[in-house]
């Protein structure tokens, strides 16, 4: 019984040698380069290739778009974030923060997608959830975003909007200044240099005396009639807030950094945020900058909550009607 078996197994063997159906080569994934010809290359290469085998061994994860195994962000997902990114548009005009009197806008935004689908379950795994390697996918698209707005010009620096510091000990790090950093080790935007020079100062005082406490009462009367009454919860983000607490919650609430004043006197400054939503953030940080003798020339976003109607078909007719020239 033995020796048919392996009689058997022998058969078998010697077919697949020679029949091309039994011996089909082995599907791998297409790459975009060779091997690296430099010993120390390959040894880097093969080390990263057991770090990433050990991680998903040890940590297993889950795409955070569908689920599906080993990957944190599937290829499929990974190309929907890059579709959706594929047309950055302009998106101050549905942020009421960033609107005059007169409904002009007083700084051009643009952003890279629009906030939804798998580019907002990216964001907040991302934001709250600590995957930082999901960077690579996304600094790619708020580079193309700031390549975008400017224009293919020159002269420009970038200014990230600060967390606080109650989001930064809670998450570990700052979303948008881990995006600027990869996209500065990666070179994709050489010619701007980025400037950390904004803080947060802390949150505003909760009860005001005076007329502020009447405005601040008026305020939140109308954020109720509107139908944008504030959530009340435990952190201190504006998620769930109104327009108008919004707006009040970040007054007042950004300044430069210690020994940092000199730097944005008389430069181009285009500030860079993760999320626009009302606008009322934006315009806190380009109030400082301001104040700081910086120029703000226009913002970049990674996404928009409230994108135009025609954000996901059209791309933006002028993109350098964005930045201010001046």
């Amino acid at each position: 019984m033995t020796s048919f078996f392996l009689d058997l197994w022998l058969i078998s063997h010697h077919l697949r040698r020679f029949d091309p159906d039994l011996n089909m080569p082995q599907h791998v994934g297409a790459r975009r380069r060779g091997p690296d010809p430099r010993r120390t290359g390959r040894i880097i290469a093969t080390l990263q290739g057991t770090l990433v085998d050990l991680l998903a061994v040890l940590i297993p994860m889950d795409c955070v778009s569908c689920g599906r195994e080993d990957a944190v962000l599937c290829d499929s997902c990974a190309r929907r974030v890059r579709q959706l990114c594929k047309q950055p548009f302009r998106a101050e005009l549905e942020s009421p923060a960033l609107l005059d009197v007169d409904g002009k806008a007083k700084i051009g935004v643009v952003a890279a997608g629009p906030y939804r689908d798998e580019l907002a379950r990216s964001l907040l795994a991302f934001k709250h959830h600590g995957q930082w390697r999901l960077a690579a996918v996304l600094a790619p698209c708020l580079s193309k975003a700031v390549k975008t707005a400017i224009g293919g010009r020159s002269g420009y620096c970038l200014v990230p909007v600060p967390s606080s510091g109650k989001a930064y000990r809670k998450r570990g790090f700052s979303p948008v200044h881990l995006l600027l950093f990869f996209i500065r080790m990666r070179r994709m935007l050489p010619l701007c240099p980025i400037l950390d020079v904004l803080r947060k100062s802390g949150e505003p005082p909760a009860l005001m005396a005076g007329p502020d406490a009447i405005r601040q009462v008026t305020g939140r009367l109308i954020d109720e009639v509107s139908g944008h009454a504030a959530v009340e919860h435990g952190g201190g983000g504006q998620k769930g807030l109104g327009r108008g607490e919004r707006a009040r919650r970040v007054r007042g609430s950004m300044r430069l950094r210690r020994g940092r004043t000199g730097e944005l006197k008389g430069r181009k400054c285009i500030l860079v945020d993760d999320v626009l939503t009302t606008g009322a953030t934006l315009a806190e940080a380009a109030r400082a900058v301001t104040a700081a003798g910086g120029v703000v020339s226009g913002a970049v976003v990674l996404a928009a909550t409230r994108p135009p109607a025609y954000a996901s078909i059209a791309a933006v007719d002028d993109p350098a009607s964005v930045i201010k020239t001046q």
